[in-house]
């Protein structure tokens, strides 16, 4: 056990000093999925506009949740941040397998390039987001503080939870297809555009782990209070990802170059 803690730190502290590197990598990413289109990276925030557009011409308002657009829009602004993650994390490996194969690049470099290419391009949907807020009139308080606490939690959150799922990639392939089918289900299971009741839906807003990814972010704004629970959910899923990650990546680091051939 201590070589594999030993391995996964090395590899941590190898990725940690390499952060120009991913860094620099993760934002030519951005610019070369959309080299040669006049708006660039900003398609990303027009997707992020048309699409809360879209669901709010089909479900209107809701009278049973006050600012039900801003709900909508925080709601769909986290989800598409953490599905996207996870649809990108489970094929990552298996996506950069030439470049595991023959560079001795810690895999560290490769998860932290993914996580900071999906918060580059969420901070464009974030400037879309920011603007329906102010647009709906929310008023700006000391509470909105807490949903940058609840970003952090989620930036905790995603390393990890990449390392897990591209390591289960690797190991099965079909995981990858399992994954994104299962995300497209995760919309109509995922409180978007519904909250908490009883029955069914209070069973999956409990036990759902994107409720409360959202929540630490949007209940702050939302309804001007602290998540804690959502918080305290969030908190202990960081904590065993960090813990299942740090074993697989000490596990499988030399490994993973074998898995992917």
């Amino acid at each position: 056990m201590r070589k594999i803690l030993k391995s996964a730190f090395s590899d941590i502290r190898g990725g940690v000093r390499l952060r120009h590197l991913w860094i620099a990598l993760a934002s030519e990413d951005i610019t070369d999925q959309h080299r040669r289109t006049r708006l660039g990276p900003a398609w990303v925030l027009v997707n992020y506009l048309i699409y809360i557009g879209t669901f709010y011409v089909i479900f209107g308002e809701n009278p049973g949740i006050p600012n039900f657009t801003v709900y909508m829009a925080l709601g769909m602004l986290v989800f598409q941040f953490v599905t996207e993650t996870i649809a990108q994390g489970t094929s990552l490996y298996i996506r950069e397998e030439s470049f595991i194969a023959g560079t001795p690049l810690p895999l560290s470099v490769y998860v932290l390039r993914l996580t900071m290419q999906s918060l580059i391009r969420s901070s464009y949907s974030i400037q879309g987001c920011l603007a329906i807020l102010l647009i709906a009139g929310m008023p700006i308080t000391l509470s909105w503080l807490w949903s940058v606490v609840g970003i952090a939690l989620l930036l905790v959150i995603v390393p990890p939870l990449i390392v897990v799922l591209a390591t289960l990639g690797a190991v099965f392939p079909d995981a990858q297809f399992i994954v994104g089918n299962m995300m497209r289900v995760a919309m109509f299971l995922t409180p978007l555009f519904w909250k908490s009741a009883s029955g069914l839906r209070g069973k999956l807003y409990t036990w759902n782990p994107l409720t409360h990814f959202i929540e630490v972010v949007r209940i702050p704004i939302v309804e001007g209070v602290v998540p804690v629970h959502s918080q305290i959910v969030c908190l202990g899923i960081a904590g065993v990802l960090w813990i299942v990650a740090i074993f697989l990546l000490g596990r499988f680091r030399k490994k993973i170059v074998f898995l992917l051939s």
